[in-house]
């Protein structure tokens, strides 16, 4: 008898069942076009910083740096810095715990200098360094290339500029930087799945997104698969086919 054993087996049956009901799915895109009309992801922070997250999609973050472990988070988009804090805050526990070392590296266009300034008087800064321009300057990747190079496990993240054309080119220069049975986590894949009217003001929408980058990434991209019993387990999540494990 191996209790530990069967309450995995469990649970890995009851997300099973999650992905097949179609009913639960569907009112999990209503619960979520309803809610984002109220900007709900705006309602958290973490360690005192903005995070702008789902608070699912941060448990399935935590569970993931726990497993991977990783020497190096690469992050685009920063915004507040909440989740900076957040993966940094994550390494530090592991180190804790393990005494490995983890750093995190936060890509954004425009750094504004309240948020800087909050970030880099936070207590978690000295896991954190930050670059400033756009992901997908050549300048900036090369940068961030080298900050990888000779780390063993590295965790990618993708979640500024939100068009097709925008993350498939950040999935063409930083998913190769993923480190194999890591993951690299394309967030606002959902918009795919909303109401085009409630995209008005911005440059992406249904047709044109994270997802539709995503697709279009893995038809020529056989390293990465969509690990779906991520999303089936949370069900409300803003990165549906956006968990990309790297298996070789």
């Amino acid at each position: 008898m191996n209790p530990i054993g069967n309450f995995k087996k469990e649970v890995a049956e009851n997300i099973r069942h999650l992905g097949e009901d179609e009913d639960v799915q569907a009112l999990s895109r209503i619960w979520s076009r309803e809610t984002n009309q109220h900007k709900y992801t705006y309602n958290f922070s973490w360690l005192g910083r903005p995070i702008i997250q789902y608070p699912q999609d941060m448990v399935a973050m935590q569970e993931l740096i726990w497993e991977i472990k990783p020497d190096l988070i690469i992050e685009t988009g920063i915004a507040h810095g909440g989740s900076l804090i957040f993966y940094a805050s994550m390494l530090e526990l592991v180190a804790s715990c393990t005494g490995s070392e983890g750093e995190v590296l936060g890509v954004d266009i425009d750094i504004r200098a309240h948020n800087r300034q909050a970030i880099e008087e936070h207590p978690m800064a000295k896991r954190i360094s930050m670059i400033q321009g756009s992901s997908i300057a050549p300048e900036i990747i090369a940068q961030v290339v080298a900050k990888a190079k000779g780390k063993e496990r590295v965790l990618v993240i993708l979640d500024s500029n939100h068009t097709h054309e925008h993350v498939l080119a950040e999935l063409e220069a930083y998913a190769p930087l993923t480190s194999v049975g890591s993951y690299c986590v394309v967030f606002d894949t959902l918009v795919e799945d909303m109401p085009k009217e409630m995209f008005k003001d911005r440059s992406w929408g249904p047709g044109d997104n994270p997802k539709t980058a995503v697709w279009k990434y893995l038809e020529t991209h056989a390293e990465f698969e969509i690990d779906k019993s991520i999303q089936h387990k949370l069900m409300i999540t803003v990165a549906p086919d956006g968990y990309l494990k790297r298996i070789r």
